[in-house]
């Protein structure tokens, strides 16, 4: 089989790897219907995080089970699925609160942008949609191996709810799925921090009330100007950058709460988070904890998550799928074998 590999920062490849095969009873195989470039991703491919051999990368498919160990029960040949982007058991300490993402039992993929992959834990990981499944819902049900469900977690760990002010801090696919949940939620004003037309575009169709062009203190000013010279409730941070971060602590009002989803980079002034009250929650998506409610609402239709892949190429095309997105030609890339 084929699939993208990563050598040094710049540089993705496509290239064959071996097929993979049921190494534990708990496994299951599947052939990728789709699957997609994460932002980040791309703190490997612009150098920020450390490349130090050739690697097999990607973590967010949909796939139609082909073969399964003698142990799995929830998934057979032939089921169309999507999955978290961290393997799950299902059955640990962790797992059984909702922590999916921090099973005690999972060491990750070994690369999903490929035409097959070997999925561990496939009881606790994998989650059947039924069929038969619309071409045109691929890319939501695909958003939900992670974007989708990751702005529904900073929703979470912000503590939206209905009526709440909201700033999302970034304006990737992260952050626009950020826009979605709080709408979903019953948010009452989504303030989204975005310079780029095409993706103020997609926050307004997500649900943003306001978009706040400037950075740094004039955003800050702008959003003091809406939220009653105080910030919003809940804040929503979406890039890990430090300069980000600060920003979402500013953001906040006194007595409110921010949820992180940006791979962090940087420190956090938590004497000022101390002194006025603000709360602070996040990391990592419990996907498989949030899919059952997800996959419901995008089959449904009430939610539309894949909005955010505004680039579809062929697998083969990986290394285009990094560079347009890197280069912001794309909000998000999705790829088919």
């Amino acid at each position: 089989m084929f699939g993208a590999v990563i050598h040094a920062p710049g540089d993705v490849r496509y290239e064959e790897r071996p097929d993979p095969t049921i190494e534990q009873p708990t496994d299951a195989v599947i052939r990728t219907v789709a699957a997609c470039v994460c932002g980040s991703d791309l703190w490997r491919y612009r150098g920020i995080s450390e490349v130090k051999e050739p690697t097999p990368i990607g973590h967010e498919y949909v796939g139609v089970v082909e073969e399964v160990g003698p142990d799995v029960a929830t998934v057979a040949p032939g089921d169309f699925v999507v999955g978290g982007f961290t393997p799950s058991c299902g059955v640990c300490a962790a797992c059984r609160k909702g922590a999916t993402c921090n099973c005690l039992d999972s060491d990750g993929y070994r690369g999903c942008q490929a035409d097959r992959i070997r999925v561990p834990h496939a009881d606790g990981t994998l989650l059947v949609v039924p069929g038969p499944v619309p071409d045109d819902l691929i890319p939501s049900l695909l958003a939900l191996s992670d974007v989708m469900c990751t702005g529904w977690h900073g929703a979470v760990s912000a503590g939206v709810a209905a009526g709440s002010s909201v700033v999302v801090v970034g304006d990737g696919a992260v952050g626009l799925c950020a826009v979605l949940a709080a709408a979903t939620m019953g948010a009452g004003q989504i303030i989204a921090l975005s310079r780029h037309a095409d993706r103020q575009a997609v926050a307004r169709e997500f649900g943003a009330t306001h978009i706040i062009a400037e950075r740094g203190e004039g955003a800050i000013t702008a959003i003091q100007e809406l939220t009653d010279g105080i910030g919003a409730d809940c804040v929503i941070e979406c890039v890990g950058t430090e300069d980000a971060r600060l920003t979402a602590v500013n953001a906040c009002r006194v007595g409110g709460d921010i949820g992180l989803l940006g791979v962090p980079h940087g420190d956090l002034p938590v004497d000022q988070l101390f002194w006025q009250n603000k709360g602070l929650k996040g990391g990592p998506a419990h996907v498989r904890a949030y899919l059952p409610h997800l996959l419901d609402l995008v089959l449904s239709r009430q939610i539309n998550p894949g909005r955010v892949f505004d680039l579809e190429l062929p697998l083969a095309d990986i290394a285009e799928a990094y560079a347009a997105m890197d280069e912001r030609r794309a909000i998000k890339s999705l790829v088919r074998p």
